[in-house]
Formats: structure tokens, sequence, C-alpha cells
């Protein structure tokens, strides 16, 4: 899974520098958007995460569910509230989503595990 997860990171990143690495100015304002989208703002960032893993789910997209799933752990969610929140987007996309949960839930066992080694392995603080 770790493979999995590192080609995932390095795919988007590559693929995040060649789409702007271009002259067009909408794609330029439509990544600035969605860095401004998910922001702090009436909503935090951390619940603009959950919503947008819930959105990833009933749209079918595993590398936005990977993202979300991993800006989640990292916004300090749990892993019964990540679940429930995948709950919620099984029910309005129904069992279609099933797949992409079975996916999730594997990514997840992942995320939490390599934080548990990070932790693990961080100096603790005084």
């Amino acid at each position: 899974m770790s493979e999995r997860f590192d080609e995932f990171r390095a795919r988007r990143e590559h693929g995040n520098e060649r789409v702007l690495d271009t002259k067009s100015l909408a794609i330029k304002r439509f990544f600035g958007l969605d860095k401004t989208v998910y922001g702090n703002g009436a909503l935090d960032t951390k619940t603009k995460e959950l919503l947008g893993l819930t959105t990833s789910m009933v749209l079918r997209c595993n590398d936005c569910i990977d993202y979300h799933l991993e800006r989640c752990v990292q916004e300090g969610w749990s892993r019964e509230e990540i679940d429930e929140a995948m709950s919620v987007a099984m029910m309005v996309g129904g069992s279609i989503v099933i797949p992409h949960s079975r996916h999730a839930a594997e990514s997840l066992d992942f995320l939490f595990a390599e934080q548990a080694q990070q932790n693990a392995a961080a100096p603790a603080a005084e």
C-alpha cells in the first residue's frame, strides 16, 4: 500500500506541475480557486476536507478520495468520524459507491498506520 500511495503522491505532484506549466490564466485561476475554497472561512478547512471526501466518493474518483482522505487525517478527523462521513456518501451515492468505499477503507488503514509510525518516530515534546 505504501508504494501505491507514494506513486499517487508523486503522480499528483508531477501532474499538477505539468498542468500549471501553462500560459492559460483560466487554468491557473481554477487551481487558485481550489486553494481558496478549501481555506478557512465560515467553514474551517477541516470541515471542508470532509465535505470534499464525501463529494469525491459520490463522484467516484479514487484519486480525489485518496487526496481528501490524506487531508482529513492530517486535519485530525478520527477513523470513526471519517467512516460516518463515508456512510453519508454511500447513502447519497447508492451501492455504486461501495467499491470506492472499499478503496477508501484500505487507504485509511495505510494513512492511519503511517501517521502512527510518524508519531512514534517523532521526539517527545517537553
